[in-house]
């Protein structure tokens, strides 16, 4: 569907209203009618068919949401876009969960209408390309794609994806558990962008700062804006003007943060820390979490409509265990990985009681856990092929008791093995969630976080 081919249907029982949205649309290029109710637009649904309905809330018998209600039970392929004055804002999130698409506050702004609306077409363009690469892909399997290693059925759908939304400027929600490749679909979406690919890919980690820093390393500073700001500094959005911003932990906001970065994303703008004057990117935003943000929406921890805005596309990464299928041949990509890191090794092969143990392993820490393991194995291997013998004792019987080291691993490795296990188990039983796990091993969040990064489980 494109900007000519797109039929809108718009209704408002203010006439004023509905045709200054109808010349401003039609002005466009789209090809825009108008309804004055409820009931009269079904009729005109029914008989020629809309991509996009523009409705007001409230109408005389019939209101946006029993509109909407009907619209998506007799016309669930289009789209419908609510017109809310402030105080019902709430009211109109909720229709969102009903399957509105969007909403939009009173006065209209021109440039809000027509940016949602190119959205519509967009991810419309999207799913009709989903469809055709999946029928394309439905007969070949790829054991790798990009820097992603996986032949699973849900890596496969994963790459088909990716395929499908990396030339769009669409929003991207990565989830998934801790080491299970967030960041490796980041990357990848990136460099599959035709437009952006040559332009910054700027990370941010936001569970490691604090509330201060991490507003300042997002959007800037200027001189004096804080104590140790001592000259004018670009946040990673300036950076990343033209290209992609990969917000990991995007969970740990805090609401005031939450604000400005769904201003981000609905306007394109923001200002730096200590400075007024409103600076505009043009960013494509990919967040990753691994908590459940349904949950914390619930807490009243995390705002719905920045949750709407994020989840325009959403690809949830599935936990090792649920593709154990895919461990021997990660572990023997990170073998031929870890043989060219370490020169002085040639591991051509794993032994099957090895690879038995790998296979039967939950791996709370995932693919990255794996690696380590597989890393690991390849130092204290002393011929060219890994025994289970240079296995973590965790793996011969799924704990680690304090103390209790492999009799060729250094005295650092014995005390530094179940340190590492106990961190993956009580960040496995607290759902990965890094402020609980670090309450219950009795250290602070940020000991914690560089203990993760010692240990490569971030």
């Amino acid at each position: 569907m494109n900007m000519n081919g797109c039929r809108i249907l718009i209704v408002d029982d203010e006439p004023l209203v509905r045709k200054s949205l109808y010349e401003t649309l039609r002005a466009d290029g789209y090809i825009a009618s108008m309804a004055s109710n409820g009931e009269e637009a079904l009729k005109k649904i029914e008989s020629k068919g809309y991509n996009i309905v523009i409705a007001d809330m409230k109408m005389p018998k019939m209101g946006g949401i029993a509109l909407l209600k009907k619209i998506k039970s007799n016309f669930p392929h289009t789209e419908v876009v609510l017109i809310t004055g402030y105080g019902n804002i709430e009211t109109a999130v909720e229709a969102m969960k009903i399957g509105a698409f969007d909403y939009v506050t009173k006065p209209i702004v021109d440039t809000e209408i027509k940016i949602i609306i190119d959205k519509i077409i967009e991810r419309n363009r999207l799913i009709e390309e989903n469809v055709d690469l999946r029928k394309k892909l439905a007969s070949s399997t790829r054991d790798r794609f990009h820097k992603m290693i996986g032949r699973d059925s849900k890596m496969q759908k994963i790459y088909t994806m990716i395929e499908a939304i990396a030339d769009s400027s669409a929003t991207v929600l990565l989830s998934g558990d801790s080491g299970t490749g967030k960041r490796l679909v980041a990357h990848a979406i990136h460099v599959n962008d035709k437009r952006r690919k040559d332009k910054p890919l700027v990370e941010l980690s936001c569970g490691a700062l604090p509330e201060t820093l991490l507003e300042s390393e997002l959007f800037g500073h200027v001189k004096g804006a804080f104590t140790g700001a001592i000259k004018d500094r670009k946040g990673r959005f300036e950076m990343a003007d033209g290209g992609t911003v990969f917000l990991d932990e995007i969970d740990t906001f805090s609401p005031s943060l939450q604000v400005k970065l769904l201003r981000v994303l609905q306007e394109g703008e923001f200002e730096r820390v200590g400075e007024t004057t409103t600076v505009k990117v043009d960013v494509r935003v990919i967040a990753a979490t691994n908590q459940s943000l349904d949950k914390l929406i619930k807490e009243g921890k995390f705002r719905e409509d920045l949750y709407y805005r994020l989840n325009v596309i959403s690809i949830e990464l599935p936990p090792l265990k649920d593709r154990r299928g895919d461990i021997r041949i990660l572990a023997e990509y990170f073998i031929q990985k870890h043989n060219k890191e370490h020169k002085d090794k040639k591991i051509i092969d794993i032994s099957q009681e090895a690879m038995d143990m790998l296979e039967k392993n939950d791996w709370p820490g995932n693919v990255r856990e794996l690696e380590n393991v597989i890393e690991r194995a390849i130092v204290l291997t002393r011929n060219n092929k890994i025994s289970k013998d240079v296995l973590p004792e965790a793996l011969h019987k799924n704990h680690m008791a304090p103390g209790k080291g492999k009799n060729n691993a250094t005295l650092k490795e014995s005390l530094e093995e179940p340190e590492k296990y106990m961190i993956l188990k009580v960040l496995r039983d607290a759902g990965g969630n890094k402020k609980k796990a670090a309450l219950k091993l009795g250290i602070n969040r940020t000991t914690l976080y560089n203990k993760m990064k010692k240990y490569k489980i971030i």
